[in-house]
């Protein structure tokens, strides 16, 4: 393209062509041709700088975008029986979670990472991380079983992140009895943990798992079964919790052969008041000292330990899961909760509320994103306490 020239220029996405002017009436004329087509204008250098600015500035634009396009956010999928695999990449709309070490995310009783390719337990919100620039990874254990032998399944998945990502620490997300589980890695293995972030997670214990042991020890020793012993009504609970637990790491991708251990009864009992004050004299840190008191630290060992949760059950009368939720809350009378975790258990570290308008699946936005109206997203939650991880320097 020649400026300021009496001449013709011709441009078809290839080579440039100079062609005769036409209009050879001494003024700076320019012609330019895109795919067969010419356009003449008349320039004078006082307009035609406007037109390099626009240029350049359309430029800088095309370089930005690639390079967010390059350092795009991150998902993979986790299991000890099958490693991490990258499932989804979003570019940047903003560096709002950007955080230094990667999110790392572990379910609940009876759970799942991402159900058959389609459905994520933590439903639309590695998307909303993704999009504010986070790596996010959801993992894999036990759907059922305690939280000693699912934390440890945790601890390899998360030294298999940090491998991957060739980040030395992670931060942890769990929700329900996820959140005892990270406190195990937390506990065990600090190296690897930058910050613990509890959701509605049962750490003083559940009153509904307590009810459901009184039924199931005192109906079987109303059957003449010893201690220790079930009746068919017992086994047959029991054996559907283990079923579900097989269910969950099949649908998540998990080969038949591979199938982690299930152990319904074993899940039960650890979500229960006696078992959770024995994993908490194991696993005290910034835990209350009292059932609804708050915890004195909230940094040990230089991990920073956070919790939110919920109270209501019938949030959304869209939902089904609230009905069930209602039901599952009796136990609890007038403890506030979320049908199957009070306030005051869910308390951990730094708390950042207790009392959303949410049920215990709406902590996780289930059931597929029916929630409460009118009140504070899921999503903007867990968006809000990564960004306030990376302000932190996490």
């Amino acid at each position: 393209m020649v400026f300021g020239s009496s001449a013709m220029v011709c441009i078809k996405y290839g080579p440039i062509q100079k062609l005769p002017n036409p209009n050879a009436n001494g003024n700076k004329d320019v012609v330019m041709k895109l795919n067969n087509f010419c356009l003449a204008a008349v320039v004078t250098p006082h307009k035609y700088l406007p037109i390099l600015s626009a240029i350049g500035t359309g430029m800088l634009l095309m370089t930005l975008q690639t390079t967010s396009a390059q350092a795009a956010g991150q998902y993979y999928n986790c299991a000890n029986a099958t490693g991490c695999e990258k499932i989804d990449s979003k570019y940047f709309t903003s560096s709002h979670t950007d955080t230094k070490y990667p999110v790392v995310m572990a379910h609940g009783l009876g759970g799942w990472n991402q159900l058959f390719g389609a459905i994520d337990y933590f439903y639309g919100i590695p998307d909303t991380l993704m999009r504010g620039g986070s790596e996010v990874y959801a993992t894999k254990t036990s759907s059922v079983n305690n939280s000693e032998v699912r934390g440890e399944q945790l601890l390899q998945q998360v030294k298999t992140i940090a491998a991957i990502s060739g980040s030395p620490k992670v931060n942890l997300f769990g929700h329900s009895q996820g959140g005892l589980d990270i406190r195990y890695v937390a506990a065990v293995a600090p190296k690897y943990v930058a910050s613990v972030t509890a959701v509605s997670s049962p750490g003083q214990g559940s009153k509904m798992a307590d009810w459901v042991i009184d039924q199931v020890v005192e109906g079987s020793a109303k059957s003449g079964y010893p201690e220790g012993e079930f009746n068919a009504s017992s086994k047959a609970v029991i054996g559907f919790f283990d079923f579900v637990g097989g269910f969950m790491d099949v649908g998540s991708g998990i080969p038949f052969s591979k199938v982690q251990e299930q152990d319904g009864w074993k899940s039960v009992k650890g979500l229960s008041t006696d078992y959770s004050a024995q994993f908490n004299a194991k696993f005290p840190a910034a835990m209350p000292t009292s059932y609804c008191g708050q915890s004195a630290d909230t940094e040990v060992n230089g991990i920073k330990y956070y919790s939110f949760s919920g109270v209501g059950q019938t949030t959304n009368i869209l939902d089904p899961i609230d009905a069930v939720l209602s039901l599952t809350a009796l136990p609890f009378k007038n403890d506030l909760n979320d049908g199957l975790v009070s306030a005051c258990s869910s308390r951990l570290g730094y708390v950042i509320r207790d009392n959303y308008k949410m049920n215990h699946l709406d902590s996780v936005n289930q059931l597929l994103g029916q929630i409460a109206w009118g009140q504070p997203n899921p999503k903007t939650v867990y968006r809000d306490q990564v960004n306030r991880l990376k302000n932190a320097g996490m």
